[in-house]
């Protein structure tokens, strides 16, 4: 099972913390059933594995049974052959009992890992086909989480919870048997000493717990010390504040306060070790007391085998009942893992396929929108009944301040989000009718946030058409204005971008990112802020791309700067959710409003002030 905050391991797990307390799921037959679901497929195998644990648990008592026949037929009754026989007998169940526990360790390990993989498989397909706002409003460390260390907690769930409850619960009752058969009053005694293991076992546990969780909260204190020091923006920081005494005088308390509860946690495992030692010693001497007195004093028909193999039968019910004792708290962190898994599997999927979904012959990048409203929130509305109609061929430019609604009007049409009033019409078709694949295939989208893939140019292009050519590669980098700076590369198309694209600037990652949308041929282009993150002189030549794209195709322009949008046959003017004002360049500019504003802003001032030098406009 995976640990709880603040767990490394040993008995201090055996412990919920508050939160998991507060938040003890609610097991049902409906829970049950669901969970066991996902073992059906495996029936033969899950048959096997309990055979094998069954076997494992009675084989592995016999060596303390056969213990009392060597030591009453061989040792004392003096028969050489017997014992030679018991002693190989032994050690042939032994290895027996062993070779059984690997199939079943490979058979736990087997169902578990299958197991884990359909979750992991359903689970990605089913994140996949989450709206953008599933992305947007949940953390994405939660998101991993699931996918990650909840599932692999299915693992340990099965492979170790519900067998060590199996296996324990096996030997438990074999041991018992055993015990009882050889002498009931022996058997007994045993069976009352055992709580009194359990006792310190589990006081010690919770203190070690205690300790455990100091020490990993001072640790995650530390990681945050080094993390925010260490780092060369922290390093920097410290140097030129000059907070180096500062930060090492903070980093030494907490380090001192570490060193202390380590040593707190040694010891407390230490003197557990001692009482547990001496606990389990007194079990062996009460039952040697105990058949002395029914040896001597009655003449029971007892032997000193009997006792040594009660003793050993003794010493093994130890770890199984301490395991089961504390097996409920392992339950409830199954269950609830098992729930918050299901948590996500039950999410409703917002934007899929309509029963019937269309697909029309042609694309001509028409768009429609009619009194289309929009809201993440139903208490705020982002959008307020936008309408207009873009026509094949033609292009329109939405402008307007941030925070204004421009990115989230585009992200309707191809369905990363659903209206939540009006609607959206693609090539004269409701999206929300259209087929999902057809219609992102035909939207082409330059985000203002280029995202590039851990991998060569190459790679990033072909990832949206694998089986594009040579020529079309260098076809799309043409057009963006940026096969030069490929082809001068060392390893051209194979150059490696770095993670996210971090080995480009700005504007090589953003015209990368054009071409791979130009090599996509959608029937829509839709450039959002493509130029934001260009200075002056890539801002000119990717422009220069742009304008006959926006000349041949139906576009869609988003943008700041009002020198990209200034060839649009339309422009539409967003502010607070609505169109506020609608025209052409020469129109807009001399009607005295926001538009106007925008344009006096930018070009007025700017005349008198130099670029950036990064060359990046106000978002």
């Amino acid at each position: 099972m995976p640990q709880g905050p603040g767990m490394r391991g040993g008995r201090g797990g055996a412990y919920l913390t508050e939160e998991e307390q507060a938040q003890r799921p609610k097991v049902t037959k409906a829970l049950l059933v669901r969970i066991f679901s996902y073992l059906s497929p495996y029936k033969k195998q899950l048959l096997l594995a309990f055979l094998c644990i069954l076997l494992s648990s009675v084989t592995g008592i016999l060596p303390s049974i056969l213990t009392g026949r060597i030591i009453d037929e061989g040792l004392i009754g003096r028969n050489l052959k017997m014992l030679i026989f018991f002693i190989v007998l032994s050690l042939a169940v032994t290895a027996l009992s062993n070779l059984i526990g690997v199939a079943q360790s490979y058979l736990n390990a087997w169902i578990a890992q299958h197991i884990t993989f359909d979750m992991r498989n359903q689970m990605f397909r089913h994140l996949q086909q989450m709206s953008q706002r599933f992305f947007t409003t949940n953390n994405q460390g939660d998101i991993i989480t699931r996918m990650t260390s909840d599932i692999d907690g299915v693992r340990m769930v099965i492979s170790n919870t519900f067998t060590s409850i199996l296996s324990n619960t096996i030997t438990l009752i074999t041991a018992l048997v055993a015990m009882y058969r050889k002498n009931w009053i022996l058997a007994t005694a045993g069976i009352i000493l055992v709580p009194l293991f359990t006792i310190p076992t589990r006081r010690a546990g919770k203190t070690r717990w205690s300790l455990t969780r100091e020490s990993q909260e001072c640790s995650d204190e530390i990681n945050g010390i080094l993390n925010e020091t260490m780092s060369v923006s922290g390093q920097t920081l410290v140097k030129l504040f000059c907070r180096e005494d500062y930060e090492y005088d903070r980093y030494k308390k907490v380090n001192e306060r570490m060193t202390g509860l380590n040593i707190r946690e040694s010891m407390a495992g230490r003197w557990f070790m001692v009482v547990i030692n001496t606990i389990t010693s007194v079990g062996p001497m009460v039952l040697y007391l105990v058949g002395g007195l029914l040896m001597i004093r009655y003449d029971a028909d007892l032997t000193v085998g009997d006792i040594t193999v009660l003793v050993a039968l003794l010493g093994r019910m130890y770890g199984p009942v301490n395991s089961l004792l504390n097996i409920q708290v392992d339950w409830i962190r199954s269950m609830a893992m098992f729930t918050r898994i299901f948590d996500y599997f039950d999410m409703k999927i917002e934007i899929e396929n309509s029963e019937h979904p269309v697909i029309p012959k042609e694309a001509s990048g028409a768009v429609s929108f009619r009194n289309v409203s929009f809201s993440y929130e139903p208490e705020r509305e982002i959008l307020h009944n936008i309408s207009f109609d873009l026509e094949p061929g033609r292009s329109v430019a939405i402008v307007g301040p941030s925070g204004s609604g421009k990115t989230t009007m585009i992200n309707l049409i191809p369905r990363l989000y659903d209206v939540t009033g009006g609607s959206v019409a693609f090539c004269g078709t409701d999206v929300r009718s259209l087929d999902l694949t057809w219609l992102r295939s035909n939207v082409g989208i330059v985000t203002q946030d280029t995202y590039l893939f851990n991998g060569t140019i190459r790679d990033n292009l072909l990832y949206v058409r694998p089986e594009a050519t040579e020529a079309e590669l260098i076809d799309a980098l043409e057009k963006a204005n940026i096969y030069d700076f490929v082809k001068n590369q060392e390893l051209g198309l194979d150059t490696v971008v770095g993670n996210r694209g971090l080995k480009l600037s700005g504007g090589e990652k953003q015209r990368i990112s054009i071409a791979r949308v130009l090599l996509k041929k959608p029937s829509l282009i839709i450039f959002d802020e493509a130029t934001s993150a260009l200075d002056s002189i890539s801002e000119s030549r990717i422009q220069a791309a742009i304008d006959p794209l926006v000349a041949a195709t139906t576009s869609i322009l988003i943008a700041h700067r009002l020198s990209t949008i200034l060839k649009a046959d339309e422009i539409l003017v967003l502010k607070d959710g609505v169109i506020t004002e609608r025209g052409t360049h020469r129109e807009l500019v001399g009607a005295g409003g926001v538009y106007t504003e925008l344009y006096e802003t930018q070009f007025s001032v700017a005349d008198d002030i130099p670029d950036d030098d990064d060359g990046r406009g106000e978002k």
